[in-house]
């Protein structure tokens, strides 16, 4: 009986072992927090890096918008090529292209059955070319994803403002959305009700973005006819993806992927997200290579170079967005030149940059993970998958990881990533070098994200420190990978300031400078940069080049000439000395005027001049673009007292494209005195405000 008996209650001990060994090893993964990304926004999210492209009747107006009244005889691309635009986005490492379908003119790329004021009304191909045809063939020729931007504002269109022009707007929505395959993103531009055409009108039309397109169910629409499409929209509603408050390529160093579901989101929202918000909206940051989105032949000296656009990559995609940007499409139908060789050298630069990852073979120890389970632990963080995680336990909002690499070894380059599938959830995080016995700060931010990089200046060492100092939940942290990028070396900035002193700037700040004055080549060994150059008032000549200490390598040299100084100008009817910020020569400074949108300063030049312009930079900071001037005159005087009008005019999208605006005058002005005259700003209840003034001579 008592062997029996023993036996019994073994069976029954390994029974119960038996039924209980399943959950000894079992996952128990964090539960999601707050708002967490749809599988068709983690899709998008995943791209990274995509183009715009746009093409229209402004491409041959040399206008930023159209008013819809240009005459579709004047579009002719006879060299048009979509593989070539395709190729070109392809080879930078781009995923996908967005083509403006359908711009503020109401001029439609494809012949769509709705309007005559389309490609079908052209003389390219005689009437039968469809633009959106050709580009959906191409992406899928090339392996990208396509997309579409439609303007809800048409000025063109006879019914818009009323509500016949809703139906219209959705019929030629789902001609693009129904008859070019699979779309990926579907782009709405808020700019909407003004002045134009409307079928003869010519007139001022106006709307209440809120309501009037009715977004709800044109939204319903879109996902009906494209079932894995993102929208993107700041037209008053919340869409998929957010404008991040700015087309000048970079989000908040903050960024959170979510706002509210309804609410007004102010321009500060929009950069930085919300902490708090109820909803996942990620931040896309749009910008052009060139200043505008629409070719203009005299942009061609203004296609962004490598150190702007590696700036730009860095500030979006390493700042937890994405990266559209925009390639103006020339009269002929091709991308020029100098853009496809600025962005393949941002492709290359890349390609360098993150060549080797500096954790490979890396030993990881942490603060500790998951309940002990190891399909939580470090090693996640660096073994290649971008589904699996470390992670630590609920309720643990702080932690460590060290990497030990395998030898003592240069860095400059930190990316992390968050697993976002189950929220967002990181508020702040150092990352630190152990360095000559002791931790070195290297970098305090504060989100993370889809994904995170962040640059700092070169260190050696064996050992890394990422510390979390805060979240909202136990932190996921899916990829941590560490490298050197070599320095990129461009021709250094070059500007003088008023007092005449010129200073350089290198695009990366490890690099050295030499330059020269005389216009001869500067060299190694030659005069090096260090402080700010005093020059005489009259003219100069300065070459300069940046140098890697490192490598050896140098840049090409930049140049700038300066022949007239600002040091003797003077402003006469203002008596605040801080209006002097229009002419320091400082892009980071601006004096605002006292009475709202008014603005007038007249400057005594010191001496009679031969003007062929002026040049106006606006304010430079996000928070000051309210205060952008949009409309100006100016007037010329030998004297002071009698005064001709020179030129007048509006700068077209300075808003959204804040760089300096270069007017020249119809005719030459021989003037010792020149009146600024702001007659609108951006917001009428703004001051307007001047960065810098200047003037264009012979």
């Amino acid at each position: 009986m008592r062997k029996c008996t023993c036996f019994n209650l073994l069976s029954i001990l390994l029974m119960n072992v038996c039924l209980l060994a399943p959950t000894i090893g079992q996952i128990n993964p964090p539960q999601p927090v707050g708002p967490i990304p749809t599988v068709n926004q983690m899709r998008w999210q995943e791209m990274e890096f995509y183009a715009f492209v746009h093409l229209s009747v402004n491409t041959y107006t040399d206008m930023a918008w159209g008013y819809g009244d240009e005459d579709p005889s004047m579009f002719n691309p006879q060299d048009l090529d979509c593989r070539q635009w395709a190729k070109v986005c392809k080879d930078a490492g781009m995923k996908g292209i967005i083509i403006t379908a359908k711009h503020h003119s109401g001029f439609c790329l494809w012949p769509s059955k709705y309007t005559d004021y389309s490609v079908k009304n052209a003389p390219w191909k005689n009437g039968k070319g469809d633009i959106v045809r050709e580009l959906a063939d191409a992406c899928k020729e090339y392996g990208l994803k396509f997309g579409v931007y439609l303007s809800p504002w048409d000025r063109n269109h006879a019914e818009y403002g009323k509500p016949a022009y809703i139906t219209y707007f959705r019929n030629q929505l789902t001609e693009l959305l129904t008859n070019y395959g699979d779309v990926f993103e579907v782009w709405f531009d808020g700019a909407n009700g003004g002045t134009g055409y409307y079928g003869g009108a010519n007139e001022n039309r106006k709307i209440d973005r809120t309501t009037y397109y009715d977004w709800e169910n044109t939204y319903k629409l879109v996902r009906q006819l494209q079932p894995e499409i993102v929208i993107w929209n700041d037209g008053g509603d919340r869409a998929d993806l957010r404008w991040v408050g700015t087309e000048s390529g970079y989000v908040g160093e903050t960024n959170w992927s979510l706002l509210n579901a309804t609410g007004d989101v102010p321009e500060d929202m929009l950069r930085h997200g919300l902490e708090n918000g109820d909803s996942w909206v990620p931040g896309e940051v749009n910008t052009s290579i060139r200043p505008e989105w629409f070719y203009h032949a005299k942009e061609d000296a203004k296609v962004k170079k490598l150190p702007q656009l590696m700036d730009i990559y860095h500030h979006s995609i390493g700042r937890n967005g994405t990266l559209l940007l925009n390639f103006p499409i020339m009269p002929n139908g091709l991308i020029h030149e100098y853009d496809i060789q600025s962005i393949n050298e941002l492709a290359g630069a890349l390609k360098v940059a993150f060549a080797k990852n500096l954790t490979k073979k890396a030993k990881v120890s942490t603060s500790g993970f998951r309940s002990n389970q190891s399909n939580f632990d470090g090693m996640k963080t660096i073994d290649g998958e971008k589904n699996t995680y470390w992670a630590q336990d609920d309720g643990v909002t702080s932690a460590s990881l060290t990497l030990q690499l395998t030898k003592k070894q240069p860095f400059n380059r930190f990316l992390v990533q968050e697993f976002i599938q189950l929220g967002q959830r990181v508020k702040a995080f150092t990352v630190e070098a152990w360095v000559d016995g002791k931790w070195k700060l290297l970098a305090k931010e504060t989100t993370i994200g889809y994904k995170r990089i962040l640059r700092f200046p070169t260190v050696s060492s064996s050992k890394i420190r990422f510390s979390i100092l805060d979240a909202k939940a136990c932190p996921l942290i899916s990829n941590i990978e560490v490298y050197n990028a070599p320095q990129i070396l461009a021709p250094p900035q070059i500007r003088r300031t008023r007092s005449g002193d010129v200073i350089l700037k290198a695009a990366d700040p490890e690099s050295e400078i030499y330059y020269t004055l005389d216009g001869s080549q500067p060299k190694k060994g030659g005069l090096k940069y260090k402080v700010p150059i005093q020059t005489s008032n009259g003219k100069v000549k300065v070459k300069a080049l940046a140098y890697d200490g490192q490598t050896g390598k140098v840049s090409a040299a930049g140049e700038d000439q300066f022949d007239i100084s600002k040091s003797k100008w003077e402003i006469l009817n203002i008596a605040d000395t801080m209006a002097y910020q229009m002419l320091d020569g400082d892009f980071n400074t601006a004096w605002q005027a006292p009475n709202k949108s008014t603005f007038e300063v007249i400057i005594d030049l010191n001496k009679m001049i031969d003007l062929l312009g002026f040049k106006y930079l606006p304010p430079q900071h996000w928070w000051e673009e309210g205060n952008i001037i949009t409309e100006y005159q100016i007037y010329s005087s030998n004297d002071g007292i009698n005064w001709g009008l020179t030129k007048e005019g509006e700068f077209a999208n300075i808003k959204n494209n804040p760089v300096w605006q270069n007017i020249l005058f119809e005719n030459p002005a021989h003037a010792k005195y020149l009146k600024f005259v702001s007659l609108k700003t951006v917001n009428v209840e703004s001051r307007a405000a001047c960065a810098e003034f200047d003037v264009i001579t012979k």
